[in-house]
């Protein structure tokens, strides 16, 4: 197949979460699976200044956002034997932060990503490549449906181009005023409430709900959850009534690029048969983060975005009865500037015994992963969650909340030893939170058991491969679905 996966961030290149790791693994399993598959994204100023091999192509055709003609240029790169193909354009890219800042996003996200829409589907005639399936995902690629209903309906080209929207969280809508239709050139049809209307705005991920062939989400159980009014933010009516084109496909890690039996980033490597290395990691984690280099002191850990969805209330209101556990804790994130401070002050109050680092850093984050003892996710929603995949891979035993793919890949001791790997609460509140901690902690002082626990996760499969085959049944699917 010919397969074209956009998205708005893509690993290494550019990352704010984990749909740059989604969309920097699945394309390179595709591959080995056979398939043509090209990567497209914007170029950021952040991935012209960094160590990439990028070449120029030719330039896109001017396209007229709010009124202007906005000219563009492609660039290539390479993923592995993927293909990357990079929209530059200044006016929209040339910026710090993907989205925004930590103050808030950027006004003109309407336009940046209306135009990455357009953009792409000028390009691709521009380079010869027909997909059979445009993949894309989140509400930044959401008009992609939509423009080829309307403004590419009568294109040759695209006759046969179906289309598979993933929704990795539901909770961002792309939502902006209805002044966008006109800015953007869109069709006045599709501003209803059967379109990307949604309460007097235009949502650029409804549009995606609306006119795409098919959709997934990145887990089966939060395919689930985001049916019902709870989960649903609104959208819950609208995929109960495509519930026959919507599945939950677990994403997966790159089980190359995260192997604590290769990670130049550790102070020692290991791997499910012989977990000593884990000793080193831990001691080099404690110094490096100022805590007390002790063997035997439970070492508690965060990598996260630092947002209301991961439950980081609970871990603030539980902040004094961790300590008074016993635990070290170990914090790496960035995020909203409101939950940066607040860490930040608990981190300085708790010097010794805790440590909060704010930003992004992967080698500091690799050593967390190998050296904490425990992975705490407390997440209110989690469509997928990749930190309790590479925590399990590393040996890091997750204590999280059921929810999302959280549900699909943490199995507690409750419900049955045999498959074992973490430890689950149900109900959103500190205390069961702590509840949870308590059976962990108790299970580390029986280190035979926590070793069993430890090896379970670790054995686990949570590849990219069993994905990627699925994702193929579901573009074949969607083909059939735009053929119909």
């Amino acid at each position: 197949m010919n397969i074209v996966l956009m998205a708005s961030e893509v690993a290494p290149f550019a990352k704010t979460g984990g749909l740059a790791d989604v969309a920097g693994s699945l394309p390179g399993e595709l591959h080995r699976l056979g398939h043509d598959v090209r990567i497209f994204m914007p170029l950021y100023r952040s991935v012209k200044q960094g160590d990439f091999q990028l070449s120029p192509l030719a330039p896109l055709p001017s396209i007229e956002i709010a009124g202007t003609a906005v000219a563009g240029r492609l660039w290539q790169g390479s993923l592995g034997e993927v293909p990357v193909y990079f929209l530059e354009q200044d006016r929209f890219y040339d910026r710090d932060g993907l989205y925004g800042t930590s103050r808030g996003d950027h006004a003109d996200n309407a336009l940046r990503f209306g135009y990455f829409a357009r953009a792409l589907l000028a390009a691709l005639p521009q380079i010869g490549f027909r997909p059979d399936v445009l993949h894309l995902n989140d509400w930044q690629t959401g008009l992609v449906p939509a423009l080829l209903r309307t403004d590419w309906r009568d294109s040759a080209f695209y006759t046969g181009t179906a289309t598979v929207a993933t929704i990795h969280n539901l909770g961002y809508q792309g939502l902006f005023p209805a002044e966008v239709v006109a800015a953007l050139n869109l069709d006045p049809a599709l501003f209803a409430m059967e379109g990307f209307e949604y309460y007097g705005q235009v949502s650029f991920l409804k549009s995606a709900l609306v006119y795409a062939d098919l959709l997934t989400t990145v887990s089966e159980t939060y395919c689930t959850e985001i049916q019902t009014p709870e989960m649903g933010h609104g959208f819950d009516g609208i995929l109960r009534s495509r519930a026959d084109r919507l599945f939950g496909v677990l994403n997966g890690i790159d089980d190359q690029l995260w192997d604590p039996s290769h990670d130049a980033a550790l102070a020692a490597v290991y791997h499910v048969d012989d977990v000593d290395g884990k000793h080193a990691n831990k001691r080099r984690l404690q110094s490096r983060l100022g805590l007390a280099c002790e063997a035997e002191t439970p070492l508690l850990a965060m990598v996260t975005r630092l947002a209301s969805q991961k439950g980081l209330d609970l871990v603030e209101q539980a902040w004094p009865a961790l300590l008074e556990r016993g635990v070290q804790i170990a914090i790496l994130g960035s995020g909203d500037q409101d939950y940066m401070d607040r860490f930040a002050r608990l981190g300085a109050q708790s010097k010794g015994q805790a440590a909060v680092r704010l930003g992004f850093d992967d080698r500091l984050a690799r050593l967390i992963y190998a050296g904490s003892d425990m992975f705490l996710m407390p997440s209110r929603y989690e469509p997928c969650g990749l930190g309790q995949l590479i925590a399990l891979r590393y040996g890091s035993v997750p204590v999280v909340r059921s929810t999302g793919g959280l549900a699909d890949t943490v199995f507690d001791p409750r419900d049955g030893v045999a498959q074992a790997n973490g430890f689950t609460f149900e109900e959103i509140s500190s205390p069961a939170m702590l509840r949870a901690m308590d059976r962990a902690l108790a299970l580390y002082r029986q280190p035979g058991d926590w070793l069993r626990l430890m090896r379970n996760g670790m054995a686990g499969d949570f590849s990219w491969r069993r994905s990627a085959l699925r994702y193929l049944d579901l573009y074949r699917k969607a083909g059939q679905l735009h053929h119909a």
